[in-house]
């Protein structure tokens, strides 16, 4: 079994991770950008795209396809996804529990916008675990897989990133965490997990992957 030195910071990523809104977000992205003349299964979508900002995602399609999103796409996008956090959001089962049992200084490093943090965090009941330690992507020059979210998060919580340790659930964030020089584990309990997934997470440099959250408290002690 892998011996993990006890860390001092937890850095969560929030979606897939604390809550189950990867599968939701990336159905209006694909429905939009259908609707835009470009079309990709969210299984692709995911593959490709999670973890990363959505300006990021939109770059890269504008420069394969040769497409220009429309004025107001992106508008468009965050207020349905607002629609339908706020009628099918869950927290990821199990985390409330996990965060009340576990005493380690944490924080969240997202690569969703801070708006949608808060609101997403205040929706289903965890924005009190972490507040105000709340970290977006749109803070930072580059978001993952370049390490400066995670590097920012650990300066401004004042802890070394040998002293951190990130839960994670895209292969651009456990990138990121491993150009930060920072151990990761790769969570694979969100709806959006495909088989194969964790392999994935291994591959990109994870050190170990679960996929119960509440498993989380005993792979700390492990």
């Amino acid at each position: 079994m892998t011996s993990y030195k006890t860390p001092k910071l937890l850095i969560f990523d929030c979606d897939g991770v604390l809550i189950d809104s990867e599968i939701i977000a990336t159905a209006v992205h694909v429905e939009a950008l259908a609707a835009c003349g470009y079309d990709i299964s969210a299984e692709t979508y995911n593959r490709r795209f999670t973890g990363m900002t959505d300006r990021q995602t939109y770059s890269i399609i504008e420069a394969e396809s040769g497409l220009s999103l429309p004025e107001g796409h992106h508008q468009y996008v965050m207020a349905e996804i607002g629609r339908r956090y706020a009628s099918d959001l869950k927290a990821i089962s199990g985390v409330n529990q996990v965060l009340d049992a576990i005493d380690v200084a944490r924080c969240v490093a997202s690569s969703s916008n801070l708006n949608e943090l808060h609101f997403a965090l205040k929706l289903t009941d965890l924005y009190h675990y972490f507040s105000p330690n709340v970290f977006s992507a749109s803070q930072v020059p580059c978001g993952k897989p370049a390490p400066d979210l995670f590097l920012f998060a650990s300066e401004r919580m004042n802890t070394p990133p040998d002293n951190c340790l990130i839960i994670e659930d895209s292969v651009a964030g456990v990138q990121a965490a491993v150009a930060a020089k920072m151990r990761v584990i790769g969570f694979v309990g969100g709806s959006h997990c495909a088989v194969g997934h964790a392999e994935k997470l291994l591959e990109a440099g994870a050190i170990r992957t679960f996929s119960r959250m509440a498993a989380l408290p005993e792979i700390l002690l492990s």
